[in-house]
């Protein structure tokens, strides 16, 4: 396998600040969705293969901080600097529910069956709230060692795992009895966690370095240094046998997950990639930036006796996914509603009436 620089990402314009997270939906009957928070305050849907835009999500008034979509992508979350979770409708843009916190809210992530949402932030409390009783009072897992940067379900939503901002280490949480069963030792603060879509791996970034555990044993994989730091990694969901991780250096790299070679390094991004993640079905990746913008990836390599034999980008199965041609007519036709922008005097933090 040739080491390649890979050709023209898809470019997805709209945010006006920084983008901080992204989240791919499961595939449904409508194909599959992609969904960014940024700290314009307003987290956007789009079309996951295309990049196409499809609708903001108005109502926060301060930074969003973490976004997901449930199984079905019918319903979307956030959570914001703005002390709220807002549950929203995915397919109208409506606000659902808004739940409020003491802090910031920095993760939110919905349960498997999609019953539950949970969210962690600068008040160092988990918390579950029961959707199908959205005004009940929520759960509440305390005594995080730290500020809760990234949460996660894991085990069938049995387990929670969370990391901090300020310290190393990937906690793992018995949601039945609320107690810290287990602790991912890392030296950094582990910017990212993702469980792999098979259940096997937890993929973390943690300073320069990438690293795989095993998801019911937790024992440690693999661990890769990295060229600079990493803000954040994510596992090929069908073959596990790649994976991408974005940082400082503001490029988007493609490893082999068996020897951490590097396969790929896309270079178009204009400030550091905070975060990076396999669509579904793996043949695309899409990453979000400081530079405010979404690029979306084609998980293609070169083959030596293919090289000549056509101008298209070439798939790990030999076919060709799209040519260089096809991606510029889709840039070209990529639509933006007509005014996605914020205002510049939007805070990081809360913007206060």
């Amino acid at each position: 396998m040739d080491k390649r620089k890979l050709g023209v990402p898809l470019v997805c314009h709209g945010h006006s600040r920084p983008v901080v997270d992204l989240f791919y939906s499961p595939v449904t009957p409508d194909g599959f969705f992609l969904i960014s928070a940024s700290k314009d305050s307003s987290p956007m849907l789009r079309n996951g293969e295309t990049g196409d835009w499809i609708g903001t999500f108005e109502g926060h008034k301060g930074a969003v901080w973490s976004c997901c979509l449930d199984t079905n992508a019918l319903r979307a979350a956030s959570g914001s600097a703005d002390f709220t979770a807002r549950i929203w409708d995915a397919l109208t843009g409506d606000e659902l529910h808004s739940f409020e916190h003491k802090h910031i809210v920095r993760a939110c992530a919905f349960s498997e069956n999609a019953h539950r949402l949970l969210t962690g932030g600068i008040e160092k409390v988990l918390r579950i709230f029961d959707l199908n009783r959205p005004d009940a009072t929520p759960r509440e897992v305390e005594k995080s060692p730290g500020s809760i940067r990234t949460a996660q379900w894991l085990h069938s939503d049995q387990t929670i795992l969370s990391s901090c901002t300020d310290i190393g280490g990937v906690r793992l949480w018995d949601v039945r009895s609320g107690k810290i069963v287990q602790t991912l030792e890392t030296e950094s603060s582990v910017t990212s966690a993702e469980v792999s879509q098979d259940g096997r791996y937890i993929t973390t970034a943690d300073g320069s370095s990438v690293k795989f555990w095993d998801a019911n044993h937790f024992g440690l994989v693999r661990s890769f240094n990295m060229p600079c730091v990493v803000e954040s990694a994510s596992l090929e969901p069908k073959l596990g046998n790649k994976f991408i991780a974005g940082g400082g250096d503001m490029w988007i790299r493609l490893f082999d997950f068996h020897t951490g070679e590097e396969i790929a390094c896309n270079k178009g991004h204009h400030g550091p990639a905070h975060c990076v993640r396999f669509s579904p079905g793996g043949e695309s990746y899409a990453s979000g930036s400081e530079d405010g913008t979404i690029r979306i990836w084609q998980t293609t390599y070169h083959e030596d006796n293919d090289s000549s034999s056509t101008n298209g980008l070439i798939t790990g199965n030999g076919k060709v996914k799209v040519t260089v041609d096809e991606v510029s007519r889709k840039i070209e036709g990529f639509h933006v509603s007509k005014d996605l922008t914020a205002s510049e005097e939007k805070k990081d933090d809360i913007t206060v009436a």
